[in-house]
């Protein structure tokens, strides 16, 4: 009792002590302290409590026996045996697994053994059988979808449909990609389905002016190697594109794709030299032989 006061006055003695030297003790060592002397009350206290309980106990073993119990008895009124009980888990286990209780593994107890060692003839699992059922289960209906009833593809119907997809989404792609191409970026190209669709363009829009094969009438011969406004594949688009106002050209810009645009600007570069009949006097600055090559054949 007199170790239980001495901590009281302690905790008051280092306060008394922090407050008279603040300097020489910080106000986080002060925590620390003083949670530090909590800590050894409380850890005192379970002591004091633990060597209590003990001293009861004893005291009571002592009456007992004064009063005539034997030492059996004493020690089955100070602490009953427990009896062993069966969780809900340990059945859930035993069930899980398809064992026997403890009880009657005798009866499942095979005769022979082995260096004393004997075995039980356990079952298998049931939780296995079913995983095992269900794989032959999953078995058949594979074999009936992917191979008798050709419900579902298999790897090589797969990988075709997939190469379809893929084209489709290519062909997509490519047509949102051709319409991003502008004056800078456009390509000379001679394949039959740009020169096709450049044709039909040109034939629907620009034959009232240029002639039916590029050979000039209200605006200039577009077969000859003269050239107004520049005779490379960039300058075509860019005149079709925006047109020339003082020359009467309109701009193609609201009425024609970029794609279209690019088509029929491929189709007036493969009329050079097609010599039609009655083309037009020359116009403009000759052609200047470049590096200008094809892009593709």
């Amino acid at each position: 009792m007199n170790k239980l006061l001495i901590i009281p006055a302690l905790i008051t003695f280092i306060q008394t002590a922090s407050a008279q030297s603040d300097s020489m003790i910080s106000g986080e060592m002060k925590n620390y302290i003083g949670y530090g002397a909590i800590i050894s009350m409380l850890l005192l206290f379970v002591v004091v409590f633990l060597v209590l309980l003990r001293a009861f106990k004893t005291m009571a073993r002592v009456i007992l026996r004064l009063q005539g119990y034997t030492h059996a008895e004493i020690t089955a009124a100070m602490e009953p045996v427990k009896k062993e009980k069966k969780t809900k888990k340990e059945d859930v286990w035993i069930k899980l697994l398809s064992l026997k209780p403890m009880s009657e593994e005798k009866s499942i107890l095979i005769e022979h053994d082995y260096d004393g060692i004997q075995e039980l003839d356990n079952p298998t699992p049931a939780w296995f059988m079913w995983h095992f059922y269900g794989t032959i289960a999953f078995g058949l209906c594979y074999m009936l979808i992917y191979h008798v009833f050709g419900v579902g593809q298999l790897q090589y119907d797969e990988y075709k449909t997939e190469l379809a997809q893929a084209d489709i989404a290519k062909k997509i792609y490519l047509s949102k990609a051709a319409n991003r191409v502008d004056e800078t970026t456009v390509k000379l190209v001679s394949d039959a389905a740009t020169l096709t669709s450049g044709k039909a363009i040109f034939t629907q829009n620009c034959t009232a002016c240029h002639g039916a094969n590029g050979e000039g009438s209200v605006g200039p011969n577009l077969t000859d190697e003269y050239w107004l406004h520049g005779h490379k594949i960039n300058d075509l688009f860019k005149t079709i594109k925006y047109g020339i106002a003082a020359k009467g050209m309109p701009t193609w810009e609201k009425q024609l794709s970029p794609k279209q645009i690019s088509d029929v600007s491929n189709y007036v570069e493969s009329l050079k030299g097609s010599k039609p009949a009655n083309p037009k006097a020359p116009q403009g600055d000759k052609e200047v032989q470049t590096d200008n090559k094809l892009a593709s054949k």
